[in-house]
């Protein structure tokens, strides 16, 4: 285990997306503030690309200092191309990590970079610790969140049935700590924009409905992303309300759904599309639009503090836990429409919304990360993990 020379702690939290900083921040604040830890940044992926909004100077803006950059989004939509860019961004982030010296790396979730940075701390003796592990969601991404769990040495699972989960993995049950969804940090501690000033920045009319999309490529669909969007898509133009469509991440397949939103916005002035949009803003929009429509996760584990209906589209988070604000529905745009009617105007649905209750937890997540790894125990037999039976 490499050791630096600070007394502090070094904990090098690894991020590679807009969304996924998001989650990371509240984080990454109580680590800078824990007089037992130190902070490090790796900033990969699409924060670095122009074409998703270079977000690495939202991390910038929001105080922290970037103490490594790795690129490693994939050059196209081929599956080829997404593993292609897990082997760089292992090249890159064991270089980083040599560079930084930390005592654990800090991951989240199921993205490449957080794989990537897995397999470089294993090989380079580094503790690995994991947020979100032990999630269910039926596709590729759920393989590689459970990779990441036998990689990493302390869990950090969002709620009870992640942990039993990763328990039942075969991880020792004093690694794993439920501490819940470090998403619901954010909403409990920032100030939100006033109504007023969100329907402004965003051109939108507080008389009529609005809809918030955020729609990604599934890995086990990246044929059909551009095509998945496209029924998306015309479900809003059917239904004519304005919406606020922010891009889909950089992974295979996203660029095909972006060259498909480019035309439809092109046409009909209603959609409006951001590369990117700060946080708060964000969740500003969560808190006054009528539904949110797509695949994110934000739609599954955020959207119930704010009693938000949500239309779940297509699998790709399947098998999550969510609350009774989540209608799920095929690709298809006739039932596409029909569940967001039914998010707006069903006034029974409505009252089942807004008595709606979050599973991830109550917030303080970031705390409870900071406070963890400031007192975790970390010996040389952290790196010597053996499955429990």
């Amino acid at each position: 285990m490499m050791k630096n020379k600070n007394k502090k702690r070094r904990i090098c939290i690894v991020t590679g997306s807009r969304a996924e900083y998001g989650l990371l921040s509240s984080t990454m604040k109580a680590i800078a503030k824990n007089s037992k830890l130190d902070l490090a940044i790796v900033a990969c992926g699409m924060h670095l690309e122009s074409e998703f909004g270079s977000t690495f100077q939202e991390i910038n803006k929001d105080g922290f200092n970037i103490n490594a950059t790795v690129k490693m989004t994939p050059v196209d939509d081929s599956a080829e191309s997404m593993a292609k860019s897990v082997g760089v961004g292992i090249l890159g982030l064991v270089d980083a990590f040599k560079k930084i010296k930390p005592d654990v790396v800090l991951v989240l979730g199921d993205r490449v970079e957080a794989f990537a940075s897995s397999i470089a701390s294993v090989y380079s003796n580094i503790p690995v610790a994991h947020i979100h592990g032990g999630d269910k969601n039926r596709n590729v991404d759920e393989v590689i969140r459970h990779t990441i769990t036998k990689l990493a040495h302390i869990h950090f699972p969002a709620t009870e049935n992640s942990r039993k989960r990763i328990i039942k993995m075969g991880e020792e049950k004093d690694r794993v700590f439920m501490v819940g969804a470090p998403g619901l940090d954010f909403i409990q501690d920032e100030k939100l924009i006033s109504p007023d000033e969100i329907f402004k920045k965003y051109n939108l009319n507080p008389a009529e409905p609005a809809i918030l999309v955020i729609q990604h490529p599934v890995t086990t669909e990246l044929k059909m992303a551009g095509k998945q969007m496209e029924e998306t898509l015309k479900a809003l133009v059917f239904l004519g309300y304005q919406s606020v469509i922010i891009y889909p991440n950089a992974d295979a397949g996203g660029r095909a759904m972006i060259k498909v939103l480019e035309k439809y916005t092109a046409k009909y002035p209603f959609l409006k599309t951001y590369k990117s949009i700060p946080r708060t803003d964000y969740l500003s929009l969560m808190n006054l639009v009528n539904v949110m429509a797509g695949n994110s996760s934000s739609g599954i584990i955020e959207t119930s503090v704010f009693h938000l209906p949500v239309v779940n589209i297509g699998i790709r988070q399947k098998g999550r836990e969510r609350s009774s604000n989540v209608i799920d529905v095929p690709h298809d745009r006739r039932k596409i429409v029909t569940a967001i009617r039914k998010c707006i105007f069903d006034k029974t649905y409505l009252r089942k919304v807004k008595n709606c209750r979050n599973p991830y937890g109550k917030g303080g997540t970031g705390e409870k990360i900071a406070r963890i790894l400031s007192n975790f125990s970390l010996t040389p037999n952290l790196l010597k993990k053996a499955i429990t039976y």
